[in-house]
């Protein structure tokens, strides 16, 4: 496949497609929109607003019309009290993934990962990533890959979390790359300062819509496989 976007817009297996299906009626993006327009308001005590969701849409659309509509970005966590989040140095090799900073997503589904899979009481290596295909931001279609040490998902892992709103100012996007031999926009980003969420919104594992489709990889093995090809991400399903 040669290194190039793919004119179909789809990325080959294991990667999944962001779910499609009957989208969110007029009243839906009325009530998103009533959300992300109050979102203004301090929280009390100086703590970072909570979003009282009620709407019948899964949170998941929710947070996808934040970040595509709102341009908001997101940061997942199992802290469900930060005020500011604070520049951390990654175990990451990648050109800007290696630089320490506030990580974020411009991506509804991909930080619900994190902040629903449990990196306290377990010892893990993950894997994942959500993109575009070429050099597209929305609308092109979102894709998503992930997976986590096999005997560890074995013991399902999962907790309730916090995904976090983030303002887009000072944030660096990931530059295209190439995946298996695809081009690809990560959805990741990062900014080098402390950042203060605008507000959060609690999730529950049942509310990331892959939970069922995490893939388990064996660590010894996945390394080995980076490590000979560093572009062949997410080197499962060779």
């Amino acid at each position: 496949m040669a290194s190039e976007a793919l004119s179909s817009a789809e990325l080959p297996p294991p990667w999944l497609a962001r779910p499609a299906g009957v989208g969110p009626g007029r009243g839906v993006v009325a009530g998103f929109d009533r959300l992300l327009a109050g979102l203004g308001r301090p929280g009390p005590g100086g703590a970072v607003p909570v979003i009282e969701y009620r709407l019948a849409a899964p949170k998941w659309r929710f947070l996808c019309h934040a970040v595509d509509v709102g341009g908001l970005l997101l940061h997942g966590s199992g802290d469900p009290d930060i005020r500011v989040l604070e520049p951390r140095q990654p175990e990451d090799d990648s050109e800007l993934g290696s630089r320490p900073g506030v990580y974020a997503a411009a991506d509804g589904i991909w930080p619900m990962f994190f902040a629903t899979v449990d990196r306290e009481r377990h010892r893990f290596l993950m894997s994942s990533m959500g993109a575009r295909p070429g050099d597209l931001g929305p609308p092109a279609p979102a894709f998503y890959y992930f997976s986590l040490t096999a005997e560890v998902l074995a013991r399902r892992p999962w907790r309730a979390g916090s995904v976090y709103l983030l303002p887009p100012d000072g944030f660096e996007l990931q530059a295209p790359m190439v995946a298996r031999g695809v081009r690809v926009r990560p959805a990741q980003a990062v900014c080098p300062r402390p950042v203060r969420p605008v507000a959060r919104i609690a999730v529950e594992p049942a509310d990331f819509p892959f939970l069922g489709q995490v893939l388990p990889h064996d660590d010894e093995e996945l390394l080995a496989m980076a490590a000979a090809e560093p572009l062949g991400f997410p080197w499962l399903g060779h």
